[in-house]
């Protein structure tokens, strides 16, 4: 998901307003994999920091200390983190913009501190997790940006469409990460973690969840107001956007088991994928 949202936001979405760009497809290479392997590192922190909640969340799916040793995926960790962090830095440098290396630096710090501390604290972390998948399309942007030459019209537009899309990736993945704890709510309950189910119970939390993506609904009525112009777009968010949103509010409302949050993560994960493909439609 990771890997489509970069292609889609450079090749798709802003080489639709973008003429002439910095980002070539050569350092274009260079930051998705700094960003993959980040993100990959990333993964593997939580499973190390996650093992004894995951031996009762997803006893069937953990993998360390079965398939991989906790040693051998600290190693593989700090690999693939240096290597993200040395790609990272060499773009920014190559592209002139060496203070862009800090998103690469904080978010690596970041995401060791969220899977040791912050995941435990109602929020903060669903937070953290929803600001960094949206920061892979500002990411895209920020390289991208420099070195153009935009209309103030074209810049306008972008950035709209920008600011739409992040808030669309944010708030999914935050509504997504909720829905998460509620499912993971015995595991957490072990390492005496505060998350927002265990705080307030599921109920209240999955009300939480249905009134966010109540919001989300509306925002993207809103949206689906100003594509009349454009039939294509209308009807590609109406079916494969504002329904699925409907259909979510549906399952959230009279969800009741685990078995029922698991449903409605993969419904998230439809929603987010078609969004992050809409992007084509700008380009196509």
């Amino acid at each position: 998901m990771v890997l489509l949202t970069m292609v889609l936001t450079k090749y798709a979405l802003l080489e639709s307003y973008f003429t002439n760009t910095l980002l070539t497809h050569f350092n274009f290479i260079i930051l998705t994999t700094a960003v993959l392997l980040i993100t990959a590192s990333g993964y593997i922190i939580n499973d190390i920091f996650d093992i004894e909640t995951d031996k009762i969340n997803k006893p069937n799916k953990s993998f360390l200390n079965k398939e991989f040793s906790i040693k051998k995926a600290w190693s593989l960790y700090i690999l693939l983190s240096i290597f993200g962090l040395i790609l990272g830095i060499f773009v920014s440098f190559v592209m002139e913009i060496p203070l862009n290396s800090i998103y690469f630096i904080a978010t690596s710090i970041i995401l060791f501190f969220y899977s040791k501390y912050f995941k435990k604290i109602a929020l903060i972390g669903n937070l953290i997790v929803s600001c960094l998948c949206a920061l892979v399309i500002f990411l895209v942007y920020e390289f991208e940006f420099i070195g153009t030459n935009l209309e103030s019209n074209s810049k306008i537009s972008s950035d709209f469409i920008i600011a739409m899309y992040l808030v669309f990736s944010l708030t999914i993945t935050f509504i997504r990460e909720i829905i998460k704890d509620i499912e993971d709510v015995n595991g957490d309950l072990k390492i005496k973690a505060s998350t927002l189910p265990i705080l307030i119970g599921r109920k209240r939390t999955a009300r939480i969840a249905f009134f966010i993506s109540s919001i989300m609904l509306f925002y993207t009525l809103i949206i689906l107001q100003s594509t009349k112009n454009t039939p294509f777009f209308f009807w590609y968010v109406l079916l494969f956007i504002c329904l699925p949103l409907l259909y979510l509010l549906y399952k959230i409302w009279f969800a009741r088991t685990k078995k029922n949050y698991g449903s409605i993560s993969k419904i998230l994960k439809f929603i987010m994928f078609f969004g992050i493909l809409s992007m084509l439609l700008f380009r196509f």
